[in-house]
C-alpha cells in the first residue's frame, strides 16, 4: 500500500470512533488548567481564519462542537474533547495565530501558552496544522512550523477551504505545500486536502487522526 492509501479497516474504525461519543472537556487559559495526561492528544493549529472550527465540526460530523466566531483570533485557550467511550484520545483546539487587529499582549500570551503546551506535553502524538488553500503558506504559518521543529513535536500540514479554489490551483499549492513539508524535520510528507462544506478528505483526516494516535 503506498503513502497516499487509505487502509480500510483503519479507516472504519475511525469512521465508527467518530460518529460515537464525542463531547467537549473544558477549556485551558493556561497549563495548570489542563486536563491529566491519561490519554493520546491530537492538537489543531492554525490562523485565525482558517477554518478550524468548521473542520472540526465536520471531522467529528456535529454542526456546534467548535464554536466559530465571527470575530476571527477571539479564542485564546486550549479546548478539549473528549473523543470515544471509554475515552480514546483528546482533540485540542489551539487559539488561531497571525489575526492582525490581536493586541500584543495576547499575541504574546498565545505564544508563551502555545510554546509551553507543545514543548511539555508527553500525551501530544501530532498537531495538525491547517492551511487556507486559496492562500498556500505564509511567513505566519513558517514560525509555527519551526516552533514545532525545535519542539520536536510531529505534525501534518492539512489544506482547508479546497472547494473554493479551482482543482488545477489546488493541485499546484498541494505540491507547493508538500515541498515545503518535506524541508522540515517533524512535518509528515504527506498533505491532506479538506472542504468542510464539500466533504473532501475528512474521512483522509479521520484515518490519519486515529493512525497518529495509534503510532
Amino acid at each position: 500500500m503506498t503513502d497516499n492509501e487509505i487502509d480500510p479497516i483503519l479507516s472504519e474504525r475511525a469512521r465508527k470512533l467518530f460518529a460515537g461519543p464525542i463531547a467537549f472537556l473544558k477549556s485551558a487559559p493556561a497549563l495548570q488548567h489542563l486536563p491529566a495526561p491519561s490519554v493520546p492528544e491530537i492538537a489543531f493549529a492554525g490562523r485565525s481564519n482558517v477554518g478550524k472550527s468548521s473542520l472540526l465540526n465536520a471531522l467529528t460530523n456535529r454542526n456546534g462542537l467548535a464554536r466559530t466566531s465571527v470575530t476571527p483570533g477571539r479564542t485564546q485557550e486550549l479546548n478539549y474533547f473528549d473523543v470515544g467511550e471509554p475515552l480514546a484520545f483528546r482533540l485540542v483546539d489551539m487559539p488561531g495565530y497571525g489575526f492582525a487587529k490581536a493586541p500584543k499582549d495576547v499575541v504574546r500570551k498565545w505564544r508563551f501558552l502555545v510554546n509551553d503546551y507543545l514543548r511539555g506535553r508527553a500525551v501530544l502524538k501530532r498537531t495538525l496544522v491547517l492551511i487556507d488553500s486559496r492562500h498556500g503558506l505564509k511567513d505566519v504559518d513558517r514560525e509555527v512550523l519551526e516552533m514545532l521543529d525545535v519542539a520536536a513535536v510531529s505534525y501534518r500540514l492539512v489544506l482547508t477551504k479546497t472547494d473554493k479554489i479551482k482543482a488545477s490551483d489546488l493541485a499546484a499549492v498541494q505540491a507547493a505545500t508538500e515541498a515545503e513539508a518535506r524541508k522540515h524535520p517533524a512535518a509528515h510528507p504527506q498533505v491532506i486536502a479538506t472542504s468542510s462544506e464539500k466533504g473532501m478528505g475528512i474521512a483522509e483526516l479521520r484515518t490519519a487522526v486515529l493512525e497518529a494516535v495509534e503510532s
